[in-house]
């Protein structure tokens, strides 16, 4: 064991060493005996699991052929199935990750059908890893042909338009780059039915060891873009092949944009002349979308289709081009203020024609279309109380009506009264910031225990969707909080870098001034007040009850972020660089440790009820976070309350069954109501 004082837990760090072992099980034992005397347990897991009853589409419809893929929940499904509807109505499951690993540790990852709909690629990752195989199947006859391929983690597939193989990105062998696994990642094509190991690399050799690429391919098979960036930073680089003037194996690659401070994605879909269309936050930070000339669309070729909305961030767009059209229409999707809105545009110039009906204080999903001619588009929108439903939008008709072919009629209980509305307040340095309150009444009638979450990082925005967690808070009468944090991307790209690298400060000032909003309008008080984020929500927690710990009651650190000065040493920490800065340079560092949790953690102070909740199989941020912080606060809180340590096991960072998912949040939310004094 170290006796570094500036880092006395490091010997924390190892997961397999007997020291580390024999501490978490006794972290595990009083972790047992505190929830097993939680009152409020069972009934929280009880109506957690008739809320995610009611969740049905998980993905809007994806037409490929004739077809229509998407996943589903099923009531009582441990998890989403992925499903086919035929042209007839019928509708066959296809994967089943349950079918898979009847133990439900198994997840879907990424998925995608080939152009005609009669190939299905698919990613399963065991454990919640993310660390994924790649599989092929027959959608006729439900049959595998290809695969596993290993060493995928949630890659894009490019099909080729005749169904023969697919671009798809997979990492070197471990074996290459020792200690290096998760890196090092390469464009390669596959052909079905061949040894993976024989893919040809097209794109990647190199190049920096955290860069990741997505991969598209226009659907008449001419153009393949790459786009690349370094893990998280907020810029991305882009290439184009045409795939005519060489074999597929050996693209002949031309530079779009490359090095530009700037994120830059281009549509598969190109018109018959060639022309293409791109988003871009290139000198519009909350993005535009841009018409490029054919074959090598580079900024200096772009002309503005739909320009930046000054007041919405842009997310998403499909063309509309159907024969029976009066004419082609875009649509487009953007979040104003974190509220999601779909608009109609003339596709010849950018006209706004009209809006769509979307319910209000809701969050749109990713639209969907066919590829070429077609009329009808499809998207998910859900809110805090509302779970996920599809709706279809014709162009012809203007029609916009819920599809309901492959989930039927929301079947779940009835929908629980909650109130949403939307606030600003006002953060240290002036800045106005917004915040979502959901409650019983709408209005600050009386101080509640309350919760108040956010995030604010990696451009991620808080939007209104489906929360079971905050639904059973609320019908039991507490309030609970969304703040649009610094960091995130609710505003666009400058609202994200307002809250990264030397400005992360500002991230954990939107939070406090959240928290005294609450307080000063009457919604609660601070021994009402319980706070809870994950991943790099889990640092923004750990931040918030070190600066003030006086300010709250309760906390939960999920999968969290904590020691900032090695957080480059485990998972995928390498990849966070552009987000939070490096502690290999010596300003960086200094950044880094000015609000660093684990460092900020003070003896003799009286720090709220804490809850860590990690999972072992976390291949993002390594459980060595929790365990620090979790042993520093034990041995420096004065309070009396209690600083806990939930481990999963069989668990990940992402994606996990519906049973573990209810679990886990039974046990955070009967922590609160046991702190807070809501009896749920």
């Amino acid at each position: 064991m170290t006796s570094d004082p500036l880092d006395p837990y490091r010997w924390l760090e190892d997961a397999e060493d007997p020291s580390v072992l024999e501490w978490t099980a006794k972290q595990e034992a009083a972790y047992r005996a505190a929830a097993d005397d939680l009152p409020s347990r069972e009934r929280s897991r009880a109506r957690l699991r008739d809320l995610y009853a009611r969740l049905g589409a998980r993905s809007a419809p994806r037409p490929a052929g004739e077809r229509l893929f998407l996943t589903r929940n099923r009531p009582g499904a441990d998890h989403p199935e992925l499903v086919v509807v035929e042209p007839d109505g019928t509708v066959r499951v296809l994967v089943d990750p349950v079918l898979v690993d009847p133990g439900g540790t198994t997840t879907l990852e990424e998925w995608e059908p080939s152009w005609d709909g009669r190939l299905l690629s698919y990613q399963l990752a065991p454990g919640g890893t993310e660390n994924a195989a790649l599989l092929v199947l027959d959608v006729d006859t439900g049959r595998r042909l290809d695969g596993p391929i290993d060493r995928v983690r949630r890659s894009t597939v490019a099909w080729l338009p005749d169904g023969t193989g697919f671009y798809y990105v997979r990492r070197l062998h471990p074996d290459l780059n020792p200690g290096e696994g998760q890196y090092h990642r390469r464009v390669r094509l596959h052909r079905i039915g061949t040894d993976a190991e024989q893919d040809p690399v097209v794109f990647g050799t190199g190049r920096e060891k955290t860069q990741h690429y997505t991969v598209r391919i226009s659907p008449d098979g001419r153009w393949l873009a790459v786009s690349a960036a370094a893990g998280t930073a907020p810029r991305r680089d882009l290439w184009l092949a045409d795939l005519t003037a060489g074999p597929p194996e050996a693209p002949r690659w031309h530079t779009v944009q490359e090095g530009l401070d700037a994120r830059t994605v281009l549509h598969p879909r190109t018109g018959p002349d060639g022309t293409c269309h791109l988003t871009t936050d290139l000198d519009a930070p909350r993005g535009r979308v841009v018409v490029a000339g054919p074959g090598r669309p580079t900024p200096d070729t772009w002309t503005d289709l739909i320009p930046e909305d000054p007041q919405a961030v842009l997310e998403d767009f499909v063309v509309l081009d159907g024969p029976e059209l009066a004419r082609p229409v875009m649509l487009v999707a953007r979040t104003r203020h974190a509220v999601g809105e779909v608009t109609v545009h003339d596709l010849a110039d950018g006209r706004t024609l009209g809006r769509l009906p979307v319910p209000p204080c809701s969050s749109v999903g990713k639209l969907r279309a066919a590829a070429r001619d077609a009329h009808q588009a499809w998207f998910l929108y859900s809110g805090f109380a509302t779970p996920p439903t599809a709706l279809r939008y014709d162009a012809r008709t203007g029609a916009l009506d819920p599809w309901t072919a492959a989930t039927g009629p929301d079947t779940g209980p009835a929908a629980v009264t909650t109130h949403t509305i939307q606030t600003s307040y006002t953060s240290r340095d002036g800045t106005r910031v917004r915040m979502f309150v959901i409650s019983p009444t709408g209005t600050p009638d009386r101080p509640r225990p309350t919760l108040l979450t956010g995030y604010g990082g990696f451009g991620q925005s808080m939007t209104p969707v489906y929360s079971p967690e905050a639904v059973t808070w609320v019908r039991a009468g507490g309030v609970y909080a969304v703040a649009n944090l610094r960091g995130g991307g609710e505003e666009g790209e400058d609202w994200h870098r307002a809250g990264m690298r030397d400005r992360k400060q500002n991230t954990f000032d939107d939070f406090h001034a959240a928290a005294d909003h609450l307080v000063t309008t009457g919604w609660t008080t601070p021994d009402r007040l319980g706070i809870w984020g994950a991943s790099n929500g889990g640092l923004l927690v750990g931040a918030a009850l070190t600066q003030r710990p006086d300010a709250y009651a309760a906390a939960v650190c999920m999968a969290p972020l904590l020691d900032m000065a090695r957080y480059e040493l485990s998972g995928l920490g390498p990849s966070w660089v552009g987000e939070y800065g490096t502690a290999a340079d010596p300003a960086q560092l200094r950044l880094l440790l000015s609000y660093s949790p684990y460092h900020h953690v003070r003896p003799d102070t009286p720090y709220p009820a804490v809850l860590f909740a990690v999972f072992d199989g976390d291949s993002r941020v390594d459980p060595l976070h929790a365990r620090k912080m979790c042993a520093a606060l034990q041995a420096a809180t004065t309070s009396g309350h209690p600083v806990l340590f939930r481990l999963e096991r069989g668990a990940g960072h992402g994606a996990r069954s519906t049973t573990r998912l209810t679990d886990l949040f039974a046990d955070v939310l009967a922590f609160f109501a046991d702190r807070l004094g809501l009896p749920l």
